[in-house]
């Protein structure tokens, strides 16, 4: 039996491979969801994730720090966020603020698990295919989740408010 948590050594992306690579893709749409809303709790100027560089170019914040219990890392276009559990999420953000993410950082999120995974990009591509409703490919390997763009239970930001 093949070992689909290594790159390379799946079923060519299908069966348990694609299992695997599905749940790896839910969970980090949600992990990103608590991630965001944890440092919106905790920040009151951060109402999103893409906020974090501007706050840091302006030396509000610094590039690394704690925000809801989770330490944050600002890098280039992006910031990763790590869980107290240690578990990684990584995303880039557009011109418009979206939050968008590779296989690479779906990737380092599986081997940052408590029982890592690593499903091959093959396998991810399986798995995108069957979750069109929730992920959009916004550039070529390259994905946001528009529906997710708040974790659960949080309200919406001041500029999706109704007067």
């Amino acid at each position: 039996m093949s070992d689909p948590t290594t790159e390379g050594e799946g079923d060519g992306g299908s069966g348990r491979e694609a299992e695997v690579a599905r749940g790896l893709l839910l969970g980090f749409v949600a992990a990103l969801g608590d991630a965001r809303a944890a440092a919106s709790a905790s920040v009151p100027t951060v109402e999103r994730l893409a906020d974090l560089p501007a706050l840091v170019r302006s030396g509000r914040i610094s590039r690394r720090g704690e925000a809801g219990g989770y330490t944050y890392l600002v890098h280039g276009a992006g910031c990763r966020l790590t869980s107290p559990a240690g578990i990684d999420v990584d995303v880039d953000f557009t011109a418009d603020g979206a939050e968008i993410f590779d296989f690479w950082r779906l990737r380092a999120y599986g081997r940052s698990l408590p029982t890592p995974v690593n499903p091959s990009e093959k396998g991810l591509r399986a798995a995108l295919d069957g979750l069109t409703d929730l992920l959009t490919e916004v550039r070529p390997g390259w994905f946001n989740a528009p529906e997710s763009r708040r974790g659960a239970g949080e309200a919406p930001r001041r500029d999706e408010r109704r007067p």
